[in-house]
């Protein structure tokens, strides 16, 4: 195996700059495992990193994805976890080796085995999200039972895993998402929801402890207004609309959530989706030469949960 497909961006630009392409299979490195990709989670940071908007993280020609699950195909030095045919899920660092392929070498420090009640195109939705949701919640907010928690854009892939993991924290649980998707919400756990397409959430809701803004904008600004005196607006936005300035002046708090890859927190995570506890909904799979497709898909903003690549 020497060769296969993957998906790679040259250029800066729309959904059309992904090229479904043949090149060179990945070779793991010391502390890496080879993975044949079983599917690829798609999410809006993809989205932003394609376009160009924060170039200084992206070294073209690269391919993209950071969510992975799959099969272990080869192990290299150094590797005792992990071994042949076993089945894995993960969160990437960024690198030019992205998960948008048929093969990625990966650090076997990020990878965790995969939930056993789910295959590998539902486990690939699940490392982003869980662990953005897990930190910000959790490490950052402290969220404790009782505690008033909003979340933006709750019908998202961050936002649905959030709502479930604040109500497992005991938080009462707020989002806003369209009406439509309401009924779905509240199956996941959220008490109170606020459909933003026709009303102003700052005029609809008491104060709040947390606001987890997945949105970003015009939205952190406004989200300081329905803090109370201390509380904390975590942000997840590549444009978060507000500083830790900003916030300090009404006296409070701004943090923004960093997802960092760890094989340790998505062990966690594999607990409460084997328990029943915490579920993450696939709305679609598109087949990996269809990245374009699924990128024109989460950028119109109607996606409810996450989307998938297959090989």
């Amino acid at each position: 195996m020497n060769r296969m497909h993957a998906i790679v961006q040259s250029a800066f630009g729309g959904p059309e700059v992904l090229s479904y392409a043949e090149t060179d299979a990945p070779v793991p490195g010391p502390g890496e495992v080879l993975v044949r990709v079983g599917g690829a989670g798609v999410n809006p940071g993809d989205t932003v990193l394609r376009s160009g908007r924060v170039p200084e993280l992206v070294t073209l020609p690269w391919t993209p994805g950071n969510d992975v699950a799959g099969v272990v195909a080869g192990v290299g030095p150094g590797v005792s976890r992990f071994g042949v045919g076993d089945e894995v899920y993960g969160l990437l660092p960024l690198s030019p080796r992205g998960a948008y392929a048929e093969y990625t070498a990966v650090p076997a420090a990020v990878l965790a085995p995969k939930p056993k009640n789910l295959d590998l195109a539902q486990a690939a939705a699940v490392p982003l999200v869980s662990v953005t949701a897990w930190t910000a919640l959790s490490v950052l907010a402290r969220v404790r039972p009782g505690d008033r928690v909003l979340i933006h854009a709750a019908a998202g892939g961050v936002g649905h895993v959030a709502v479930q993991l604040a109500k497992e924290l005991g938080a009462y649980v707020i989002g806003t998402a369209r009406e439509a998707k309401h009924a779905w919400l509240r199956e996941l756990g959220a008490h109170e929801l606020i459909d933003y397409t026709a009303v102003d959430f700052r005029e609809a809701l008491a104060p709040v402890d947390v606001v987890l803004d997945l949105v970003g904008g015009a939205y952190g600004a406004r989200s300081l207004e329905v803090l109370r005196p201390d509380g904390l607006l975590v942000g997840a936005a590549i444009d978060p609309g507000v500083d830790e300035e900003q916030a300090a002046e009404r006296g409070l708090r701004y943090v923004w959530v960093t997802a960092e890859p760890s094989g340790e927190l998505l062990s966690g995570i594999t607990e409460r989706i084997e328990a029943g506890r915490l579920r993450v909904t696939v709305e679609r799979s598109y087949p990996l030469a269809e990245a374009a497709a699924a990128h024109r898909a989460i950028e119109e903003k109607r996606t409810s949960g996450k989307l998938v690549l297959v090989p």
